[in-house]
């Protein structure tokens, strides 16, 4: 884990504070640092805007004053700052710095850091309401109903969940709507990702421990377990827990209560637990990677989230509750023409929701306020048209044999598919070979011109009942004889009134 913050260094002596200054900044952290007089009144009136503060040796500062009066601010002592002996050290003292440096223990103080931030802004963040959580969960599809239907029959029990599903499909979205459904919801949700914490500090992150428990326990500390007391602990990615941490969660899952790191004290644990992972924990039991005991313990109730490609049909309504939610961000918002969310929707999503979150963010970006059409899509997203040279005459027919709609930006305003009426254009002859498809496209010209249009949907539509026919009316052959994804035949077949049968 690494800090992500603002660091302020307040020592009197500039060539320490110097040495400070080149450490941190070598790690790529934001520091600040000056004068200590002018520092130390900047931390006093703005403490809300400091993360960190590395507290020196600073002439008539009373170090543990300084932190009693920042609770929200991380402290860490260097070897010149000293504590009076036998005192107690708030939540916020992160540890003191050897005399001589060493990197292990410098990463190890960032690490509790970044964890009382965290922390910090998770005890501050208002409860959230229910249909807020929710909204992510949108779709008319079985398979997202499901989903809801689990967590509404779970959320009032203790019971242990597991949330299965690939990355980016909502997993901690359930999680906390679980939560905030639950009798629970009053007291916090706190999420742990067992994969981000480095293995050697994973049991004391969620223990916590003692002071001088060991090298850099320079003060007791609570850990998530007891941070989410009478609430929810939620084990993002379980399969990345370590064997030796797994046996210890199933000693506190079957026993109801732990000990800090070097202490003997139990702690009760009230907490409810929900895991979370994309990998296959069935498998990894076999591999003996995952024990099979711990497995059971946590598959109590178990829920799927189903991958964004196998619900395509409520891809229009994420869409929708997506530019609602960055536009809000951003201050603008953008708008698809059918034809551009009908590639969406035949696009793989391997990175699921959070893929299709952040192409709408980057869209707002790019193109506020704005109508988007395929073009305007990143050339990934643009499926037959992303390989097409646009002076191709290939190009040029595929985009002519495309669904024309939204011509004008009030066309363009829905972005759910709307059932359309079958388009009624005269029978053109059957057409055999090349020959004929270029005498279809090339009639004469009289005076009152010719409609390129109609005439293109005329070939189209003859193309895809004679491959339905030679087919045998079977769809999906038909779309491999005609080059197309089987999504896109189904519209075209929509569109002009075409059965399967006919």
């Amino acid at each position: 884990m690494h800090f992500s913050g603002t660091i302020l260094i307040l020592e009197d002596d500039k060539a320490q504070r110097d040495q400070f200054e080149t450490i941190f900044s070598f790690l790529g952290l934001n520091c600040q640092t000056g004068e200590s007089a002018d520092c130390l009144s900047y931390l006093q009136s703005s403490a809300e805007n400091i993360d960190l503060c590395l507290l020196g040796s600073i002439k008539d500062a009373d170090a543990l004053q300084l932190m009693n009066d920042c609770p929200g601010t991380a402290f860490i002592l260097s070897h010149t700052c000293k504590l009076k002996d036998q005192v107690k050290t708030p939540g916020n003292y992160m540890g003191q710095l050897p005399q001589t440096l060493n990197y292990d223990e410098i990463i190890t103080l960032l690490h509790y850091c970044q964890s009382f931030k965290s922390m910090r802004k998770l005890t501050q963040r208002q409860d959230g309401k229910s249909a807020q959580l929710m909204k992510l969960l949108v779709g008319k599809g079985e398979a997202i109903s499901r989903v809801r239907r689990l967590i509404e029959q779970v959320a009032g029990t203790d019971a242990n969940v597991l949330i299965l599903g690939e990355s980016g499909t909502g997993k901690e979205v359930v999680a906390r709507a679980i939560h905030e459904l639950s009798k629970r919801s009053k007291k916090a949700f706190v999420p742990v990702n067992c994969g981000a914490i480095p293995g050697e500090l994973l049991e004391s992150e969620l223990f916590g421990h003692e002071k001088g428990a060991f090298t850099g326990a320079f003060s007791a500390r609570e850990g998530r377990f007891e941070l989410a007391q009478g609430g929810t602990l939620f084990l993002d990615e379980i399969g990345d827990m370590p064997l030796a941490m797994q046996v210890k969660l199933l000693r506190v899952l079957q026993e109801r209560q732990f000990e800090r790191v070097g202490s003997n004290k139990l702690i009760k644990a009230d907490v409810r637990i929900i895991a979370a992972t994309h990998q296959n924990l069935e498998k990894m039991v076999a591999d003996k990677t995952f024990r099979e005991d711990l497995y059971y313990r946590l598959n109590v109730f178990p829920i799927e989230t189903p991958p964004l490609r196998s619900r395509a049909d409520d891809i229009p309504l994420l869409v929708q509750e997506l530019v609602n939610r960055h536009g809000q961000e951003q201050q603008s918002s953008i708008r698809f023409t059918q034809r551009a969310m009908l590639t969406l929707m035949q696009n793989e999503w391997h990175g699921n929701v959070r893929e299709l979150s952040n192409l709408i963010e980057r869209l707002l970006i790019l193109h506020p306020n704005e109508v988007i059409d395929i073009a305007e899509l990143p050339p990934k997203y643009r499926g037959a048209d992303k390989e097409a040279d646009p002076g191709d005459e290939r190009s040029a027919l595929l985009d002519a044999f495309s669904s024309d709609f939204n011509e004008s930006a009030d066309e363009s305003e829905e972005v759910a598919l709307a059932d359309q009426s079958p388009i009624e254009l005269p029978d053109l002859p059957i057409i055999e070979g090349e020959d004929d498809l270029a005498k279809a496209f090339t009639p004469a010209l009289d005076s009152n011109g010719i409609n390129l249009k109609d005439l293109v949907s005329n070939v189209e539509i003859s193309m895809i009942k004679q491959a339905l026919s030679q087919c045998d009316g079977v769809v999906a052959k038909a779309s491999e004889v005609l080059g197309l994804r089987r999504t896109t035949l189904v519209e075209k077949m929509k569109k002009y009134g075409i059965s399967a049968q006919n």
